[in-house]
């Protein structure tokens, strides 16, 4: 399949702030926005994208903490946390700055994956964070919404 690479919109977008439609089949055209979704986040160096940040009120999530091993998520919810961590977070969206955010440091998620099959899986850390800063995403949250602090990068 060949990705494109699709714009980013900014939080001057009112589509951030709208909540993203649950319920999907995996068709090829949503292979086809999550292949999309993974070639747009590597060009602009992220570790995370929700289909709301290219303009597409989806439950689709993208997220590649360590390279080449990407996570494919339909329809994610978190369905456990534990624990507490405090660090920087930035967004595609909101270029040129970051906040710190206080998260979960343990969270697991269940979604189905690019492949139509259901799965959890468990991140700590970064992937713990990336869950969910691009979950909040399909709610119409953004990270400035909760940080503690911001700074201008």
């Amino acid at each position: 399949s060949c990705m494109a690479k699709r714009k980013i919109i900014t939080d001057k977008d009112p589509t951030l702030r709208q909540t993203s439609r649950p319920g999907e089949r995996v068709t090829p055209r949503i292979q086809q926005l999550l292949d999309d979704m993974l070639e747009t986040m590597r060009a602009a160096d992220g570790v995370g994208l929700a289909a709301p940040q290219v303009g597409v009120l989806r439950r689709l999530v993208v997220i590649e903490v360590e390279e080449d091993h990407p996570i494919f998520l339909i329809n994610p919810e978190i369905i456990y946390e534990a624990g507490e961590q405090e660090g920087p977070e930035g967004c595609l969206s909101i270029p040129g700055r970051s906040g710190i955010v206080r998260r979960p440091m343990k969270v697991t998620v269940r979604a189905t994956g690019r492949d139509g099959k259901a799965f959890e899986m468990t991140g700590e850390g970064l992937l713990a964070r990336a869950f969910c800063h691009e979950i909040d995403h399909l709610d119409g949250k953004l990270y400035t919404d909760i940080a503690i602090s911001m700074e201008d990068k």
